[in-house]
Parts: C-alpha cells; structure tokens; sequence
C-alpha cells in the first residue's frame, strides 16, 4: 500500500503523528470492537551539492559559454519496505536520482525555476508515490553587474 493510499485511508481511521520519531501510526478500528496498529515510517533521501557544468541562462551569451551550477535535491517518502525488508526497491534509488538530475541538466534551460521544476515532474514520474520532492538549484558566479558567490532558487512539489 502506498503512503498516498494510507494516508486516503486514514481519513476513515485515526493517524497519530509521533512527536518524538519521524513516524505515523495508522489506527484502524476492528469489527469485534479492537484495532490495529500500522507503522509508517517517513523519511528523506537529500542528494547535496550535486555539480554541473551546463549551458543555462536567460541571455543568449550564458548559453554559449556555459556556467557552473549546483542542485540540493530532498525527497521526503514511505520508508516502511525499505525499512523493513532492507530491500531497495522499497526506496528512491539515489543512483537513479542522480541520472534524473544528469538527464535535466543536459537540456537548456533560460531560468533556474524551469530546471527544477523539470526535475520535480520527472522524479514525480519516475516515483509517484513520494509525499514531496524539493529542489535547490544554484548557479556560481551570476551575470549581475556585481561580485556574487552564486544565485539560487528553490521549489517544493
């Protein structure tokens, strides 16, 4: 069952969200008058400090010369499989995450806010049923008249 799935069950039932632990528990009432506890264990998998060189920028001159950026990406899922089963399957696999991050940076984009928002959509496609995906993207050394380190933008999706 996906976390998606028990959560929409859950409207039925009782969740409580442990204060102390990064966990729910579904309490499901029982015919016979009892219940049933389910553990959901949540989560993240962060990918820091990812860096690239692409051909990104609003003006014409940045897509021709190139630029060094960088993508933080976090995922907040279910861990309960990966947990429990010690199976990666039951997991976002941080191996295909960052050839979803490769795949992005390598088509030209004019702002940083369409880079990750293309990476939103494609980890979304790729793991539907993740709770969110947040994306940092940075860009070293922005055209803007003046010294700055780098420019960045983050979304959540």
């Amino acid at each position: 069952m996906t976390l998606l799935q028990k959560r929409q069950k859950a409207k039925d039932h009782f969740l409580i969200k442990s204060v102390s632990f990064p966990f729910f528990i579904l309490v499901q009432p029982t015919y016979f008058g009892g219940c049933t506890f389910q553990l959901i264990i949540l989560g993240t998998i962060s990918l820091e400090g990812l860096e690239f060189f692409a051909y990104h920028g609003y003006y014409d001159e940045e897509q021709k010369v190139g630029n060094k950026y960088s993508l933080d990406i976090t995922i907040h899922t279910d861990f309960e499989k990966a947990a429990q089963y010690d199976r990666l399957r039951g997991t976002v696999n941080y191996e295909e995450l960052y050839g979803i991050a490769v795949e992005v940076m390598h088509e030209r984009s004019r702002l940083l806010e369409h880079i990750a928002y293309r990476l939103i959509e494609k980890v979304r496609e790729k793991y539907p049923d993740v709770e969110k995906v947040h994306v940092a993207v940075s860009k070293f050394n922005p055209p803007i008249g003046g010294v700055c380190h780098r420019s960045k933008i983050t979304l959540e999706g």
